[in-house]
């Protein structure tokens, strides 16, 4: 497990493109994931950009150690000169001080770092002809210092510094809190940590091997095994020119900080990829969909409504094509429509034409559909709920409580929503009623036959009353004609009605279906206004951080 640890997480974009994707990611997971990994992500973008953002090619190497290890002392072997004073009895490093070696003072790194105390060397190490022009070395305080500044300012710094330095003594090597707090929290910085075994002088000759083994396995136990192990002697110099190589070397190839600030934004971005979960798609199936608008068409009255259109349109046909006499009594019944406050469209496009408005900009007005009853409701309730269980599935608690509330989020505004929606809905009664007009005139014609076959017989018993002589007959088939255009104009009447009533009710289940798409279409509206958008918007939301963390997002 610690060698896992260790390891970096594999991710081939350059450290630019993944601290940018980072910084978005932070962002995206905001309220959604454990916070103290998004602090944690939020803290290692602020810090790499920040390292980043400074100009320069210094190389920052911090020494840290315990009390008695020999820190102070191994800054001063390093650099060539007194530039701290080693304590004797008590650590006496309560403060960092920065070494800066060659003509940059590096002011802008170390007030970026904070730290106040700096000395300036010259490059070249006198006696060991090391260039370290480019090297800040840093004095920490003791790690394990009584005062808790002291070991805050360990902290902070360990986590800003491009490398680490790690003095221990042959006694307290395996100290428990030097590896728990620092070391094993901190493997996957292994490349650029460097633990020496310090005051391998005061070990018998036989020793020093063992300890330095010992040591090296339990770092490689603790998934450290990339770290640099080296045995050294502020008193006899052992060891000290081969620290000054490496950190040379790591000064030349100016990869230091790269290193360190990757190993931080991988293990952010692992440990972000570890809390999001899994999830199949960023979108709405099409089957969760027609589920929920399913569910909303009924509690929005559409089955109502589409009833009403095959019920007006037979009624209005019937007016129309059927016996005006007949058709006369049928209008005395409500329209279905009318009644719902329903197909109003081309009444309100009227009025709004006479008052110098736009039809584009009618507002749609209220139906008097009967509100959702309870059954109704709770089909939609168990729609939203399936819906936030499909669509979530794999999701964290906290994010899928986000889901649930953003399909829940206009729940409140939803029926009234729908309500105008059906309302708004051009029902298109007004048109494909031309052969309507043909029957209506064709109806008229036997109704004026008929009127005038009784004002004939009429007149023809009023003659007679009155004693006038008769009229002569006129016949046809030995019937008066007067006769025959009383029946004919009832009959022609009446089948002519029978006849187009076949038209009516074919008309009449056509502009139901008709009714039915578009009212559906209405109601989807609402739905992808008021739910299926907030939920994608947060699936979308998790999507592009599973892109932004495998590296397929574009940028």
């Amino acid at each position: 497990m610690a060698r896992e640890r260790g390891r970096r997480r594999t991710d081939r974009r350059p450290l630019a493109v993944r601290l940018q994707a980072l910084a978005e990611v932070v962002g995206l997971v905001d309220g959604r994931i454990d916070p103290e990994v998004v602090d944690s992500a939020r803290a290692v973008a602020d810090r790499a950009t920040g390292r980043l953002a400074i100009t320069g090619d210094a190389t920052v190497v911090a020494v840290a150690g315990a009390t008695g290890s020999g820190k102070s002392s191994t800054v001063n072997a390093v650099s060539g000169a007194e530039v701290t004073q080693p304590g004797v009895r008590r650590p006496t490093t309560s403060r960092p001080l920065a070494v800066v070696f060659g003509e940059d003072d590096q002011h802008e790194l170390l007030d970026w770092l904070d730290i106040a105390a700096r000395q300036r060397l010259p490059g070249i190490v006198e006696g060991a002809g090391t260039d370290l022009d480019g090297l800040v070395l840093v004095d920490l305080p003791d790690h394990d210092s009584t005062e808790a500044a002291h070991r805050a300012e360990v902290d902070r710094l360990v986590e800003l510094v491009d490398m680490v330095v790690w003095v221990v003594d042959p006694q307290k090597y395996a100290d428990a809190a030097l590896h728990e707090r620092y070391l094993v929290p901190m493997a996957r910085h292994a490349p650029s940590t460097t633990v020496l075994l310090n005051q391998v002088d005061l070990l018998p000759e036989a020793d020093r091997a063992r300890v330095e083994a010992d040591l090296t396995d339990l770092l490689a136990a603790e998934g450290l095994d990339r770290a640099t192990v080296t045995a050294t002697s502020t008193v006899t110099g052992q060891g000290i020119d081969r620290v000054r190589e490496s950190l040379a070397s790591a000064v030349a190839a100016k990869i230091a900080a790269t290193e360190r600030l990757s190993a931080d934004v991988d293990a952010a971005l692992t440990a972000i990829g570890e809390q999001i979960g899994e999830v199949g798609s960023a979108e709405v199936s099409r089957d969760e969909r027609r589920r929920l608008v399913d569910a909303l068409a009924v509690a929005a009255g559409v089955p109502t409504v589409v009833d009403a259109v095959r019920q007006a349109w037979r009624r209005r046909g019937g007016r129309a094509t059927g016996w005006p006499v007949l058709a006369w009594l049928g209008s005395l019944r409500p329209d279905p429509l009318r009644r719902l406050h329903l197909d109003l469209a081309p009444t309100r496009r009227a009025l709004s034409a006479s008052a110098g408005g736009s039809s584009d900009t009618l507002e749609p007005g209220r139906t008097s559909l009967p509100a959702a009853i309870g059954v109704e409701r709770a089909r939609v309730d168990a729609a939203l709920r399936h819906l936030v269980d499909r669509t979530s599935t794999g999701l964290p608690d906290s994010w899928i409580d986000l889901v649930a509330d953003a399909a829940r989020a206009d729940a409140d505004r939803l029926p009234d929503a729908l309500d105008r929606a059906v309302a708004g809905t051009d029902l298109d009664l007004s048109r494909h009623r031309g052969w309507w007009r043909g029957v209506t005139t064709l109806q008229w014609l036997l109704t004026a036959v008929w009127v005038a076959g009784l004002g004939w017989h009429l007149v023809e018993f009023l003659v007679s009353w009155l004693g006038f002589p008769e009229l002569p007959p006129v016949l046809w088939q030995g019937v008066p004609v007067a006769s025959w255009m009383v029946v004919g104009g009832v009959a022609a009447g009446l089948v002519t009605a029978a006849a187009s009533r076949i038209g009516v009710e074919v008309g009449a289940r056509r502009r139901a279906r008709q009714a039915r798409t578009r009212l559906f279409r209405s109601v989807t509206t609402v739905a992808v206004e008021h739910v299926l958008q907030p939920v994608e918007a947060e699936l979308s939301r998790h999507g592009r951080v599973r892109e932004l963390l495998s590296g397929r997002a574009e940028n």
